[in-house]
């Protein structure tokens, strides 16, 4: 069974790494209402460019889900 973005997202996390996507995953996991179930691209792109204020650039998410996809194989 193949995981939720979240859940992969969560995998990335570290307090003293300032990376750039260490700092989205450290920031996606402190935001309550991200659809922590979504495995789809389209619906977490919407949810992040109408209430992800902490995304400095959407480059960034494209990294981190094709990093999510390849290890989701």
């Amino acid at each position: 069974m193949r995981r939720s973005f979240y859940h992969y997202v969560k995998t990335l996390r570290d307090p003293y790494k300032k990376d750039e996507m260490t700092l989205f995953a450290n920031a996606v996991d402190k935001d309550g209402t991200f659809p922590k179930q979504s495995k789809s691209y389209d619906e977490i792109s919407n949810y992040l460019e109408m209430n992800g204020d902490y995304v400095v650039s959407m480059d960034i998410f494209d990294k981190v889900f094709r990093s999510y996809e390849e290890n989701n194989k």
